[in-house]
């Protein structure tokens, strides 16, 4: 979709948008797959260490 939007002049400019576009994706929108049930795809891969290490430690 950025593509259609913008013409990218140099390398340097593309990678600032998908560097955006990543922080977007991961932190700060939600997600109603199975396993985020509404919560970031970052929030959930951060719970699920959690649980990771709860269960190993216990």
């Amino acid at each position: 979709m950025a593509f259609r939007k913008q013409i990218y002049t140099d390398i340097p400019m593309l990678q600032q948008d998908l560097d955006d576009w990543m922080k977007y994706y991961n932190h700060d929108r939600t997600h109603q797959g199975k396993m985020c049930c509404g919560r970031t795809p970052m929030a959930t891969l951060d719970d699920g260490k959690r649980i990771w290490q709860e269960k190993k430690l216990g």
